[in-house]
């Protein structure tokens, strides 16, 4: 029986030997979900503009929220919201796909040798292409309202390589979890729900009583969130303390998810 490796530095040997199959199967994935529609690709750059414009008319004309009570501005509350969404749909779109990952390859399992592990690599790499897109409307949007940009944002990489750890580990895990339970997605499916309230997206994390707040500082996605405005919007460099904490938690967890995807695939083909 094939022996695969648990070492971290099987998933970025793994990761650079594959990363032309990876950037292929991104592309495939990203162009065969607007496959068959009248504007194609261009649905990826609408999207983010149409639910930019929706956030900022309910929040800004019809609920005339603010995020802080001093300021006047009304497309405030609509940028630093849509800044928390982009985090968290970055990590809902990977969360959700990975339980299927595998059972929706059957093939690469039973007939060829394929490296599995990438799977949960190519839709991050779908997602990010998103993500990018979203950042872009986000930019443009604030250099209308606001004016240049701060220079953090060139920071916005370094903010979210840890994210993209958390999210290759939790996905490789759900990824292994969804072949052996298959209402793993559904479960899923709740959690993000939850998660998305309980992250602070469409609110400060001040809003909340002072003792609840350190409970909402456990879920992984707020620092994540916190960071990404504090150098999108504010143009304050994060706490590097705590962000050295996070970065080393993310890493654990991307390797403890990779550990337990390799010991986990012998039984793949067995189960499918």
């Amino acid at each position: 029986m094939q022996h695969y490796s648990i070492s971290p530095n099987e998933a970025i040997v793994s990761f650079w030997k594959n990363r032309n199959l990876i950037s292929t199967l991104v592309q495939r994935d990203v162009i065969g979900r607007y496959r068959g529609s009248v504007m194609g690709i261009l649905w990826s750059f609408f999207n983010p503009v149409f639910m930019l414009l929706v956030y900022t008319f309910v929040f800004s004309v019809v609920f005339k929220a603010k995020w802080n009570a001093g300021s006047d501005s009304k497309t405030e509350f609509a940028l630093v919201l849509f800044a928390g969404l982009i985090v968290f749909n970055l990590f809902s779109e990977c969360i959700s796909r990975a339980p299927t990952l595998i059972l929706s390859n059957v093939n690469y399992v039973k007939k060829v040798v394929f490296p599995l592990e990438i799977l949960p690599w190519v839709v991050l790499g779908s997602a990010l292409f998103h993500t990018v897109i979203s950042l872009l409307v986000w930019l443009v949007a604030y250099l209308i309202f606001f004016g240049m940009p701060n220079l953090t944002v060139l920071l916005l990489p370094l903010i979210f390589f840890p994210l993209i750890m958390f999210i290759m580990g939790v996905s490789w895990t759900l990824a292994s979890l969804g072949v052996y339970l298959r209402d793993v997605s559904q479960f899923v499916s709740v959690i993000t729900t939850v998660l998305m309230f309980l992250s602070p997206i469409f609110y400060p994390i001040g809003a909340l009583p002072e003792q609840y707040q350190k409970f909402l500082l456990i879920n992984p996605l707020t620092t994540a969130i916190e960071n990404t405005r504090a150098i999108l919007f504010w143009g304050k460099v994060p706490d590097m303390g705590i962000f050295a904490i996070y970065v080393f938690g993310a890493l654990t967890i991307a390797w403890l998810g990779f550990a337990w995807f390799q010991k986990t695939r012998k039984g793949f083909a067995d189960v499918i």
